[in-house]
């Protein structure tokens, strides 16, 4: 029995590694601004708002406007390209992102807005078209879902002892703890090798690419 590449435990935990980096990365570097916790941005920039400071809160509508795009296009790739035999819908996605995120490599500290943009913009396309790993809906941007639905089917496994509900909570553990390993990583290399450093977001990113070549393995 075979299942999706694109939905095995192990391209999900590449892409996850990767979207935990990606966060960590414009935190760190550019302006504390959130690439993928937009519920973060959302709280930031009402603060701002609030307190009269609009340009600090722009800087927080941006990523999320941008994120919303990124999900906008993301699912007229999937509906325009579904059929695509050269190149599955999803690997174009990733070389989308790879693109956009080699590209932000490059742009200066006094630009730091446009950066926010394009990661919050890659990020959205990538949480679009991988939800699902071995069949369980999960986010591969974030957490909150992902706890949820983890320590839930933990629950179910402690109170009926069901070994399905305890494998699908692993799952989920799994993928925030690889998460949690990018993030970490992100940090500290962010912060030693400055705004290049999303270049290895690109690299992993290009793994998973190359994994997505054989669509479908063994489950």
């Amino acid at each position: 029995m075979s299942k999706q590449t694109s939905e095995s435990f192990l391209l999900s935990a590449v892409i996850s590694l990767s979207g935990g980096f990606q966060d960590a990365y414009t935190y760190n570097l550019r302006d504390k601004v959130f690439a993928n916790a937009q519920t973060g941005n959302v709280v930031l920039m009402s603060q701002h708002f609030m307190s009269g400071e609009w340009m600090q809160g722009l800087r927080y509508l941006t990523p999320i406007l941008a994120f919303g795009l990124g999900i906008v296009i993301a699912e007229q790739i999937s509906f325009y390209y579904r059929r695509g035999k050269k190149l599955h819908w999803r690997q174009l996605i990733i070389l989308l992102e790879i693109l956009v995120l080699s590209v932000v490599a490059f742009i200066p500290e006094n630009h730091n807005m446009l950066a926010n943009v394009l990661v919050s913009l890659a990020c959205a396309m990538q949480v679009q078209s991988f939800r699902k790993v071995n069949g369980y809906p999960y986010a591969s941007t974030m957490c909150i879902g992902n706890l949820r639905s983890g320590t839930e089917s933990f629950s179910v496994f402690l109170r009926n002892r069901e070994k399905g509900a305890l494998i699908k909570a692993l799952h989920y553990f799994g993928i925030i703890f690889v998460f949690a390993v990018g993030a970490g990583i992100g940090g500290v290399v962010s912060l030693a090798l400055g705004y290049r450093c999303i270049l290895i977001s690109s690299a992993i990113l290009l793994v998973a690419f190359i994994m997505m070549r054989r669509k479908h393995v063994k489950s």
